[in-house]
């Protein structure tokens, strides 16, 4: 996997990290991100493709852009984190909300969460979970084991998990006809993360 080619697809926090650094300083932390990400992959080349989608994509470059800005400035580093991935998930609820609000969307959504999640988030992708019976009108599954969690604690950064877990609030907490239910997280010290997605309408 190629680092710079990655790190193009993740502008959005140069752009932050821009926001609260000089020119130089931004360069810097954006290089040494690039040298972090490097490493990692070149460290996790016998992962399998399903954990890779997780960790080239999401987990890996998020801990060396969190790693290299701490490296400046260790009081900044998770706020913008916090707020970026923030901003990127809300933007990920308002394509969601408006495939739900389509005529019997919401039962669509549901059905095709059910089939992607045992493949995004089952034992081949470095996930343990418990998948709930199907009862109409939900889809349930409690999350026991989370490569998020496993990898970022590996790389020194278990906090960033919280932000992960975080994500599914602001893409799923706000879908029309819909709850999203939760009681505890991983990333927050719990021993499991839950996900309930209940149709209301």
């Amino acid at each position: 996997m190629n680092a710079t080619k990655v790190l193009k697809r993740k502008t959005i926090f140069k752009t932050e990290i821009a926001n609260n650094f000089s020119v130089e300083d931004t360069e810097t932390i954006w290089h040494n991100a690039h040298v972090r990400l490097q490493k990692m992959y070149d460290s996790h080349v016998n992962l399998s493709d399903g954990v890779k989608k997780h960790t080239d994509n999401f987990i890996f470059p998020a801990a060396a852009i969190y790693l290299a800005i701490k490296e400046k400035d260790n009081e900044k580093a998770f706020s913008i984190m916090q707020k970026v991935m923030k901003e990127k998930a809300l933007q990920s609820g308002k394509g969601f909300a408006r495939f739900v609000k389509m005529p019997f969307g919401g039962r669509l959504f549901l059905k095709m969460w059910d089939s992607i999640s045992h493949k995004m988030f089952g034992e081949t992708a470095g996930f343990r979970n418990v998948f709930y019976p199907k009862q109409k009108g939900e889809f349930r599954m409690d999350i026991l084991q989370c490569p998020y969690n496993t990898y970022l604690s590996e790389a020194g950064c278990p906090e960033l998990t919280r932000l992960f877990c975080e994500n599914d609030v602001y893409s799923y907490g706000n879908l029309p006809g819909m709850s999203f239910i939760r009681t505890q997280t991983i990333g927050s010290g719990g021993k499991l993360c839950d996900f309930k997605l209940v149709l209301t309408d």
